[in-house]
Order: C-alpha cells, then structure tokens, then sequence
C-alpha cells in the first residue's frame, strides 16, 4: 500500500510542492526578460492613448450635424391605451387593391422625466412595438422635440424604459460572481467596469474624431487587458505570461483584420445605425469603425484562452515538475487544442445569435445562401468569427511556450530524499490528456 503526499500552493506566485526557488540569477534573467518584453509595452500603450486622446471640445466639434432642434429622451408611464386600425408596413394591396391593415394605439402617458414632468402626452404607437405587448403601468421612452422657434415641443414614441430590468440583471450579475468567485470575481468586475470606462471615455471619442480605428482598437485594448489581467489575476509571472500571449494574439488579430476588412470590403454601411452614423458624423470613417469592433469583440475570448493556457502550464509543471520542457509543452498544448475547439464554438455560436435578425430577414427574401452569406451585415460577423479565431488559435502555441519557458526558469525541483513506501512522480506518469498524477508500481 502506497501513500502520497502533495502539497498545493498557487502556482506562479510561491514555490510549488516539491519546487523550490532557482537560483536568484536565474529568476533575475526570467523577470528581466518579461520585463523587457512588457515595459515597452507598456509605455508604448500609454503614449498611444496620450496621442489619441481627443482634446477638449473637439469632440462636439467633429463634424457631427446639428440644428436648432433639442432631441431629448424623457421616460413616461402609459396610463391610457387606444387601440385603431392603421395600413401594414411594407405589405402589398391584394388582388382588390384593398391596403392590410393592422392594430397600432394611441397612447397616452404621463412623463416621469424632463422639463414637463408630471405632464400628460399623447403619442402613437407603432403596430410593431404593439404587438410586444404593451399595457397600462409600462414604463416607455418618448423622444422630445423642442425648436424654440416653432412653439411647445412635440413628442413621439421611442422606444420601452428599461432601465430597471437592465440594473436588476446587473445586481443580480454581480452577487453571482462575488458570491461565487468572491474576492476575485469582485477584482474582475472592478476590471470589467474600468474597461467600459476606456471604451467610453477614450475610444469611442477618439473613433469620433477620426482617428484611426487601427490604432485606437489596437491601444484601447492593450490598455484594457493591462488592467483587467493584473487586477483579476494579479500580479505574477503565470499572469504576465498571459498579458505576452493575449497582446500577440491581439496584435495578430489586428493585422488580420486590416487585410480581411480591405479584401472583403467592409464598409460599415450594411445597417440602419451604420448609415444614421455616417450622416451626422462626415469625419468617421466606417471601415476603421467596423476593424476597431473586430479587435475588441475578440478581447474576452483571447483573454480566457491565454490565462488558462498559462495556468494549465504551472499546474501541470506543479504535478511534475521534473518534467521536461518539450514534454511539459506537448502536455499543455493538448489541453489548449480542447480549449480551442470549444472556444471556436462559442465565439460562432455567440455571433450568430447577436445576427439572428439579419439572418431571418435576408432569408426571406429567398436569396441564394451563397449571397446571403456574402451581404453586408452577414459579411461583418462572418469576419470577426474568423478573424477573432485565427487570433486566439495563435495565441495558444505562443502563451504555452512562453509559460513553459518562464516555469522553468523561475522553478526546479529540489531533491529531498522519498520515504519508504512513497513513490515519486516522473515526467512519465503525468497523463497524456489530462493533468493528474497516476502513481508508478
């Protein structure tokens, strides 16, 4: 009967069982070399966002059209519905020439918000948002037009508040995380909200003013994974060797993305919000627009795969750490080939939910699949699942041999000598697919 001992410590961070520090020059060239590869990083994300950073008022000034007219959004409350017949949208007259008709409403809504607050408004409302069910007590958005010159403002139905709905989710969200992930998932949120204050503050207003979405894609989120990797993971090596394969693989998903977004002619025109977009604003350009959502929409997966690669390495190099390098890399890679094929699932999976519409509207119109998968808005996603893919996949390979590379380095096995009966694992009896230890007889 055999007994084994093992300790678990955090990998990356202190000394694993049976894994001592090197020797301080060997862990001094280890953190030298990332720190040679992250500092200039670094600075040169910081002097991007510096020189991309739009500077004070040019934002409002960028080109956007404007008039005398004031558009504001107040929220109302339906306390009255009165529902008519009113002709279909986009429905052809039948063989007698009589025009369908379909149920839209007048409604009538007290305002909750803005300069008539506790006022009356009466609106229509269109067959289409009807039809989702609307009654007495919803909380709906009506858009304010005010021209000081034409009198009183006039209002019209926008769209349903939901405002609340949105803040429960988002409570809800974050209890399950914290609760949880605890300590950790609250650094994570913490991350998640200060790169929602980079994409608002920074790269949006940059995108406004015509800089390069290139540029401003590629900055903004090296920025963001900065923060977000050191904040959620912390700081050590196992977490800078993830920032090194997520700023390749972010770098290689740029590079990809120009190429695709030139070769497919991607102009950003193939919706309503493209074109609304590119009426007010002449300095945007919307081909940078659509490259710049190529690089961040891919952010979140690169970001799982390299810190799972990475941790898949000391975990790995923990269980047995007289393995070698060539087969600790083999050992890694082959978690990292089951995460990548997952992955490739999900981010697919994820686009073709968000263009489910698209799909179903182009559908019937009886298009060839060949055309519908080469329209505009189909196009876009079908470029970032690829080029968001190829990303990561790359990124997998290059974090495994940069982890590799830095475990061993900053950790050998001290030799201490095996008590009776104790067996000792070998770079042997780590499984080929998985990470556990199977004891030798």
């Amino acid at each position: 009967m055999h007994s084994h001992h093992h300790t678990h410590g955090r990998p990356g961070d202190t000394p694993a069982a049976g894994v001592t520090s090197t020797d301080p020059a060997s862990r001094r060239r280890a953190l030298v070399l990332l720190t040679l590869v992250l500092v200039p990083l670094a600075l040169a994300t910081a002097l991007g966002m510096v020189l991309l950073w739009p500077k004070a008022g040019e934002v409002s000034s960028s080109g956007a059209s404007t008039d005398t007219r004031n558009l504001t959004y107040p929220e109302a409350t339906v306390v009255a519905i009165a529902p008519y017949e009113c002709p279909a949208a986009n429905r052809r007259p039948d063989e007698n020439g009589n025009i369908p008709v379909t149920t839209c409403a007048t409604v009538q809504a007290r305002l909750e918000t803005g300069p008539e607050r506790d006022g009356i408004v009466t609106v229509d409302v269109p067959a289409e948002s009807l039809r989702t069910g609307l009654k007495i007590g919803d909380r709906i958005k009506v858009v304010r037009i005010f021209n000081h010159q034409s009198g009183p403002a006039v209002y019209g139905f926008h769209d349903y508040a939901r405002t609340m709905p949105l803040a429960l989710l988002a409570v809800a969200y974050a209890l399950v995380v914290v609760g949880v992930a605890r300590l950790r998932g609250l650094r994570a949120l913490i991350g998640l909200g200060i790169a929602g204050l980079i994409i608002v503050k920074f790269m949006l207003p940059a995108l406004l003013v015509g800089n390069s979405g290139l540029l401003v894609g590629v900055v903004g989120a090296a920025a963001i994974m900065f923060v977000v990797l050191y904040l959620a993971h912390g700081f050590s090596a196992r977490t800078t060797t993830a920032l090194v394969g997520t700023l390749f693989g972010l770098l290689a998903t740029a590079g990809l993305g120009v190429w695709a977004a030139a070769a497919a002619h991607l102009t950003g025109l193939g919706d309503r919000d493209g074109i609304t977009l590119a009426m007010f604003n002449h300095q945007v350009n919307m081909t940078d627009i659509v490259l710049c959502g190529i690089i961040v929409a891919g952010l979140g997966v690169l970001n799982d795969v390299t810190i799972t690669q990475s941790s898949a390495v000391w975990e790995l190099y923990e269980l047995a750490p007289q393995t070698s390098a060539r087969k600790l890399f083999g050992s890694a890679m082959r978690i990292g080939r089951d995460h990548i094929a997952s992955t490739v699932y999900t981010i697919a999976f994820a686009y073709a939910g968000a263009a489910l519409p698209i799909m179903l509207l182009v559908n019937v119109y009886d298009r060839p699949v060949l055309a519908v998968l080469s329209s505009a808005q189909i196009a876009e996603e079908i470029v970032r699942t690829l080029v968001a893919s190829i990303g990561l996949v790359l990124a997998i390979p290059l974090t495994t041999l940069v982890a590799v590379a830095v475990v061993k380095a900053v950790g050998r096995p001290a030799p201490s000598p095996e008590a009776p009966g104790d067996q000792q694992p070998t770079p042997e009896t780590v499984g080929a697919d998985s990470a556990e230890v199977v004891p030798a007889h």
